[in-house]
């Protein structure tokens, strides 16, 4: 095998071998070095596809699209088994957890790393929907692992939407199924999405209409666009820190990739509808509900829950007005947005730990209390809400502009909600980082690294992204054509 086969498979070994190992460690310590050690080997094997790719098979394909989202999966992957390395150190301290906790966590950590890698690498659209529901359960158990009355709510209320969204997109899959048959065959050729996407203009439009409004609900669940965003506020809120990272920062996007796979479809055949408007639809309704949303939250992760939605609109906004400025501006506000959003988490996480509750009016001056990360905390919403130096300024600039430019009908709702989102951002951040306080808290620096990195990360991406990077989003931009 090359070595692009090599990591291929590494991408889906060594987190797979990481959750059957780690079930079986209780102790702490162990378990959390085995689960960064596993989550490094999974990000060194993505960078290896950075550009090697091996033979497109049946079942599992690498091109430039899969390669960005795995990369950055991997990445964030990684910097989260840091995190909950220190985070879930405190819970089993405090007593929240034990050590059987230790063995579910880290096993189900590694589970769902696995199971994203393999719904970006499945070539096959069966083989991808059974990897975003493996996702899905994985990540059901895990946000209700304190086995609390709200957390378990929060839980069933995941299993349930989530259930009702992976339904709706079985549905779709099978009905692109039935679309591709007759011109692929019987069996695995009409589930690879190459082959499909290769014969996309013969494929019935009737068909295809109808399976990609399917898809949109049923992926759009997974995304948590508005209104079908229920579960995430709640899974936010109750699950444990390092899952509200992984659950922005990663799943959405997972769920985000499968819509894009599908709309690559409907894009090479000119006789069905075009997939653009509902997705700047969706877009825009869930960024002008999320922004709004904002004023009334009381708990802190909750009110960055909206915040994901916010940015989930705005992502598949730009994806939905389509061609290579929009889909540039949209792929960099993906990976921005996945950078600050987990490092946001990370402080929150520490933050509700050092005060002992998650409730905003409890969590105040931050920035006196813990002066690096108050200040950390306060870097990660400046960058969040689109200023300057920041890596989000640059996207959020170029989807303003191109809408300005090609659909000025749209700038008004889009302003609107990025308008009202930044207000509302600095108004609850006024309070958690500068708001009176006489504690005192402790917190190793060390802890703080990985924080430190994504936002170093999303400056760097404001300031100078290197050529290398901007050609090969452009050719992604490109791909995923208009």
């Amino acid at each position: 095998m090359t070595l692009a086969d090599w990591a291929m498979w590494a991408m889906l070994a060594a987190p797979a071998a990481g959750a059957l190992l780690l079930a079986a460690v209780s102790a702490y310590r162990s378990a959390a070095l085995l689960n960064v050690v596993f989550s490094g080997l999974t990000l060194l094997a993505a960078l290896a596809l950075y550009d090697n790719r091996p033979a497109v098979g049946l079942y599992l394909s690498v091109d430039d699209l899969n390669t960005v989202f795995l990369i950055l999966n991997a990445l964030i992957g990684f910097t989260t088994s840091l995190f909950s390395a220190g985070y879930i150190a405190h819970e089993i301290t405090s007593g929240r957890l034990t050590g059987r906790h230790v063995r579910f966590y880290h096993a189900m950590y590694q589970l769902l790393i696995f199971s994203m890698n393999l719904a970006l690498l499945a070539n096959n659209v069966g083989l991808m929907w059974v990897a975003v529901e493996i996702a899905t359960l994985t990540t059901v158990v895990m946000v209700g692992m304190y086995r609390t009355h709200q957390a378990l709510e929060a839980a069933w209320k995941y299993f349930i939407l989530g259930s009702v969204g992976i339904a709706l997109a079985l549905f779709g899959t099978i009905l692109v199924y039935l679309a591709a048959q007759p011109h692929l065959g019987e069996g695995l050729p009409s589930l690879a999405w190459d082959r499909i996407h290769a014969a996309a203009a013969l494929l019935d439009p009737a068909l295809l209409n109808l399976a990609f409004v399917f898809l949109l609900l049923g992926y759009g669940t997974k995304v948590g666009l508005a209104p079908m965003h229920a579960w995430l506020p709640d899974a936010h809120a109750e699950g444990p820190t390092p899952i509200s990272a992984v659950l922005s920062g990663l799943l959405l996007n997972v769920a985000l990739f499968a819509l894009l796979r599908f709309k690559l479809i409907m894009a090479g055949n000119p006789a069905v509808l075009s997939p653009g408007p509902l997705m700047v639809a969706l877009g825009l309704i869930s960024l002008v509900f999320a922004a709004f949303m904002l004023y009334r939250r009381r708990d802190i992760k909750r009110m960055f829950a909206y915040s994901s939605i916010e940015h989930m609109g705005i992502i598949t906004f730009a994806f939905g007005l389509g061609g290579p400025v929009a889909n540039f501006a949209g792929l960099l506000h993906m990976a921005m947005h996945s950078l600050a959003k987990s490092a946001i988490f990370f402080g929150v996480g520490y933050a509700a730990q050092l005060e002992g509750t998650q409730q905003i009016r409890e969590v105040r001056g931050l920035t006196r209390s813990q002066p690096l990360l108050g200040w950390l905390l306060v870097a990660g919403v400046v960058a969040i809400v689109g200023l300057p130096p920041f890596g989000l300024f640059a996207s959020e600039f170029l989807i303003v502009t191109h809408t300005f430019a090609d659909e000025p009908w749209l700038a008004l709702p889009l302003t609107l909600g990025l308008t009202v989102g930044f207000a509302a951002l600095m108004l609850r951040l006024h309070g958690i980082a500068f708001g009176p306080t006489d504690k005192v808290h402790v917190l190793p620096a060390m802890r703080l690294a990985p924080m430190v990195f994504h936002l170093v990360l999303v400056v760097i991406a404001g300031v100078y992204l290197p050529a290398a990077i901007v050609e090969w989003f452009r050719n992604v931009a490109e791909l995923l054509g208009s």
